[in-house]
């Protein structure tokens, strides 16, 4: 299940980071990564995803 929201973390980060933790802080500072530039956005995505298990 990872892989698949580590894929529309890159095609959609603040996607992936809802479907990890909801509408917790880290999915708003995700939306705010991505509107600064996508590239954070995927990053802060991806770390979200792959250190909360």
């Amino acid at each position: 299940m990872d892989i698949i929201r580590i894929i529309i973390a890159i095609l959609l980060p603040p996607l992936g980071v809802f479907l990890q933790v909801g509408f917790a802080g880290a999915f708003w500072l995700n939306i705010l990564l991505t509107l600064l530039g996508y590239f954070p956005g995927i990053i802060h995505a991806v770390y979200i995803i792959a250190s909360r298990k």
